[in-house]
């Protein structure tokens, strides 16, 4: 079974071969995994990625997120399972509402480009 730094690299790398645009993003986040009676923190640091089990004081974001959902994402999440999981509140971000704007943009322009390219 994979460790929990395995999940989060390969979850980011799925989300960066999708989304190629924030593959040179630098930010530094923290994750928090909640499962019934833990809590899991990390720190991650882009481009890399650079993880590390609990939070420094320069993440510039906060993502929650349901242990069991991560797993999920992780391993099979696209980003419209990402986008879906924000939307239904199982995927929280807080922090730097810019650094949140500048992801969700590039995000919508990605899938904006996906549609044009099935048009034609």
């Amino acid at each position: 079974m994979a460790s929990t730094a395995d999940l989060i690299r390969t979850g980011i790398e799925r989300f960066q071969t999708e989304v190629p645009a924030l593959a040179k993003l630098k930010l530094v986040f923290g994750l928090e995994l909640k499962a019934k009676h833990d809590v899991q923190l990390y720190r991650v640091e882009l481009p890399g990625p650079k993880i590390s089990k609990d939070l420094a004081q320069d993440e510039r974001i906060l993502v929650e997120i349901d242990r069991p959902q991560f797993n999920e994402l992780a391993e099979k999440g696209t980003v419209k399972s990402y986008r879906r999981a924000a939307e239904t509140g199982h995927i929280k971000a807080n922090g730097d509402s810019n650094v949140v704007k500048l992801i969700v943009q590039v995000v919508e322009r990605h899938e904006e480009r996906g549609k044009l390219k099935k048009v034609h």
